[in-house]
């Protein structure tokens, strides 16, 4: 025994010890039923030592026994990940379930990997090679990867690998090497090891700038707003606003090989939804379950509040271990506002001085420790592997200037704001153009980014002019200008996301009907009056609405310009109840109506 409760506070409990006690240290508070439940050292003073709980303090009495380790909260990490759903604490939920109930018991803990399951082992090292942590020792198959099987990251030096494991069938927790380090200690190897979540995983050579461009098949935020491989992003919005749905459509459709989705204090009825959609939804680039090649850590609003921070820091801590294994990870947070306020629960427990709002005043600094995280490394085999983390917000009432909002903006790389306002046109993604930026470089030429972002800009300005002078008092040109504008945000940055084709647009479409749309915004049409370039402007629309449903074919594009990774056709569901016509029938049609409107060349 190393203490004694002395009071309890919440979520929050205090205790006087005997020994010595570590901060960040894990521990366990025994109730007088026999449960134990775990704990974290946060704050130390002298004899007394404060703890969060991570579970329900329910049962817990002054005078019950404390007991500490000097081990850290830590994820186990190995093989058996994917296509799991844990708890904040890292616990299999199904597991869980069927050892505690659909109502789970406070100090009922399972081990987060099946340690009874096999898995077909294959050395690649042999005796007498020198390594080092994160070398490869062997690999076994999970799921559609290669799962590799390293020397522990947390080793330190060089070891002299003394034997290694024959190929066949073992469980994660037998040994599949011997090593010898330089002292000439014999340390075994397993197929599994553990991290501590809130420190750092980068064993690499160096750190990358990210460059290369995360095509999500979203065309708002390929085209105009990018995030690229080992960058950052946030989504804020106000409720209702599709943040969710836009993740779900990141996750299915994004170019990368993980993903991993953190549900971080949101309602239960939303983290039901995504546990039972994910395994019925279909990979499209596998064609398999999408679950295979996703983790999802769930820690609803009706959880603990100590466990939000944990599952936030266990799913980046996954995260990084599939980038030490060469993997290009997504890590999804919903919603680092939930996180947020149970940092301000526990700091107001601790009785620290408040900053803005009653948040804690190093609200800033964790935020951004925790999104300095992503990044692209070069690994000591010379892979290129990249954590990216996009984290929604949910500001109460839609108010970007409260301090989650700001602190995330200060330390992301993109920014795309939901707005309300389109949210209730029915304008999805409801990303507003005129708000959101990024920093990052993507897949379309700045230039001509840029020049659409004009037109979008000068289209809101005469839109507002409208409002005072009404569409008598606005220039032929001017609104041909707004109308224009309209056609861009209309025909092409919106998105059915429940239509097998128009979900997902692929690199080279982008580009390619990015292009067509400008040659309409650059066409001459020569309008001499308003309900011209009404007429004309709305049937230019509705035809490119038409084509986006198209099914895509590749053949259009000249052969030096084609992406051979996109070229494939999406396949699209005959129970759309929906008319598709053929892609390069649709363009001849466009073409040949722009080109009967047009007077002239320049605009």
């Amino acid at each position: 025994m190393d203490g004694r409760i002395k009071a309890v506070f919440g979520n929050m409990v205090v205790a006087q010890v005997n020994g010595r006690v570590v901060k960040n240290a894990v521990g366990h508070c025994l109730r007088s039923d026999g449960a134990k439940l775990l704990c974290e050292a946060i704050r130390i003073r002298g004899k007394s030592v404060d703890l969060q709980i991570f579970e329900e303090t329910r049962g817990l009495r002054v005078g019950d026994p404390v007991e500490f380790a000097e081990d850290m909260l830590s994820a186990t990490l190995g093989p058996g990940l994917l296509g799991q759903v844990f708890d904040g604490l890292q616990n299999p939920l199904p597991q869980l379930a069927e050892k505690a109930g659909f109502f789970l018991k406070p100090g009922t803990y399972v081990e987060a990997l099946n340690t009874e399951k096999t898995w077909d082992w294959t050395p690649s090292a042999k005796a007498g090679d020198q390594a080092k942590a994160g070398d490869v020792l062997g690999s076994v198959p999970e799921s559609i990867f290669n799962h590799q099987i390293t020397v522990p990251f947390s080793w330190t030096g060089e070891f002299t690998i003394d034997s290694v494991t024959e190929a066949g069938a073992y469980p994660v927790t037998h040994e599949v090497a011997l090593l010898t380090d330089s002292t000439g200690k014999k340390i075994p190897v397993t197929m599994q090891q553990t991290w501590p979540v809130k420190r750092p995983l980068a064993v690499a050579k160096r750190r990358l700038l990210p460059t290369d461009p995360m095509v999500t098949c979203v065309r708002i935020v390929d085209s105009l707003f990018p995030v690229v491989r080992g960058g950052t992003y946030c989504i804020p919005g106000p409720f209702g606003a599709g943040k969710t749905v836009l993740q779900q459509i990141t996750s299915r459709y994004a170019e990368v090989d993980i993903v991993i989705i953190t549900a971080c204090g949101e309602r239960a009825g939303e983290v039901v939804d995504t546990i039972r959609e994910f395994p019925e939804l279909q990979d499209p680039k596998t064609g398999r379950s999408l679950m295979e090649r996703t983790i999802i850590i769930c820690n609803t609003s009706a959880m603990p509040v100590a466990a939000r921070e944990a599952s936030v820091y266990t799913g980046v801590t996954l995260a990084e271990y599939y980038r030490q294994l060469g993997l290009n990870v997504l890590l999804l947070a919903d919603s680092t506002s939930r996180w947020a306020q149970a940092m301000r629960e526990i700091s107001g427990r601790l009785e620290e001085i408040p900053g803005e709002e009653a948040f804690p005043a190093y609200l800033e600094s964790r935020i951004a420790n925790f999104y300095e995280r992503a990044g692209a490394l070069e690994l000591n085999d010379g892979r290129i592997a990249s954590v990216t983390i996009g984290g929604t917000v949910s500001p109460a009432g839609g108010n970007f200037d409260e301090p989650v909002t700001q602190a995330t903006l200060k330390v992301v790389g993109a920014f795309h704001g939901l707005s309300r306002a389109r949210s209730d046109a029915r304008r999805y993604p409801a990303i507003d153009p005129l708000d959101s930026w990024s920093k990052y470089r993507g897949i379309i030429d700045p230039d001509k980014m840029e020049k659409l972002k004009r037109v979008l800009r000068r289209g809101d300005e005469v839109r507002q002019m409208m409002t005072v002078v009404g569409e008598e008092g606005t220039p032929v040109e001017d609104f041909a200008m707004m109308l224009k504008a309209e056609f861009f945000d209309s025909a092409y940055l919106q998105q059915n996301a429940f239509d097998d084709v128009e979900a997902a647009t692929s690199r080279d479409r982008q580009c390619f009907v990015f292009d067509k749309v400008l040659e309409v915004i650059d066409a001459h049409f020569g309008f001499t009056s308003k309900d011209e370039a009404r007429q004309v402007l709305m049937k230019i629309s509705s035809l490119f609405r038409d084509w986006n449903y198209a099914p895509w074919d590749p053949s259009v594009m000249p052969e030096s310009e084609r992406q051979d990774k996109d070229t494939a056709i999406m396949k699209m569901s005959d129970d759309q109840g929906i008319e598709r016509g053929d892609f390069k029938t649709m363009l001849a049609e466009i073409d040949s109506f722009i080109k009967s409107k047009t007077k002239g060349k320049g605009q």
